[in-house]
């Protein structure tokens, strides 16, 4: 079955990592594939909406708000904190935005989509042993979720065409090593293998 171990089961849900007007085109932080990655995400949500959960990645509100390096982060960054930034930008793409709810919407301060525990309970709860991970970036907050996730112990199968990033190179490098290092815990499928296979 291509890249897949096996169908993803009725125990799967689809983690969408800050697909957010922050990181599409105008924001300050523009991932340069996102309007081609959105209608592959999109696919995918309308698949099993109530199944999908979107991440945001939410700035402080000022760079003293923020813990050890993440001060010196805005430090450098501080026109994207929310005293100056447009708030607008914090919200999914319009695309998906009209998708949660019935999809679950969890906000982090940080890359990890796990860091503040939030999304462990809220997969407990739904019973999820399956994540198919989709979003922004690749090289950044896409691969600290997959490695938690990969530390948990959750099948992790990444949708490589589901992804963006404002970097080549990290991207690619990225996909190699979820190839080449975590190929019992990592699994990499394009979409339409996904699609073909999910029947939640």
């Amino acid at each position: 079955m291509g890249q897949l171990k096996a169908s993803p089961g009725d125990r799967t849900a689809h983690l969408c990592i800050d697909m957010q007007r922050l990181f599409a085109a105008g924001g300050p932080w523009p991932t340069p594939w996102m309007p081609r990655v959105v209608p592959v995400i999109r696919a995918l949500v309308v698949r099993a909406p109530e199944r999908t959960i979107f991440t945001r990645f939410i700035p402080p509100v000022e760079p003293g708000d923020a813990a050890g390096m993440w001060r010196a982060y805005y430090e450098k960054w501080p026109k994207v904190t929310r005293s100056t930034m447009d708030l607008d930008l914090l919200r999914l793409v319009p695309e998906l935005e009209d998708f949660a709810p019935p999809a679950h919407s969890i906000d982090k301060p940080v890359y990890s989509a796990f860091a503040t525990g939030t999304l462990r309970t809220y997969l407990h709860e739904k019973h999820v042993d399956t994540l198919l991970v989709t979003g922004s970036e690749t090289d950044v907050c896409v691969l600290a979720t997959v490695l938690a996730a990969v530390d948990i112990g959750y099948r992790v199968i990444v949708v490589k065409d589901g992804l963006c990033s404002s970097s080549d190179a990290a991207h690619e490098a990225s996909l190699h090593l979820y190839a080449q290092r975590f190929d019992v815990q990592i699994e990499l499928a394009e979409a339409g293998e996904v699609l073909d296979s999910w029947r939640p």
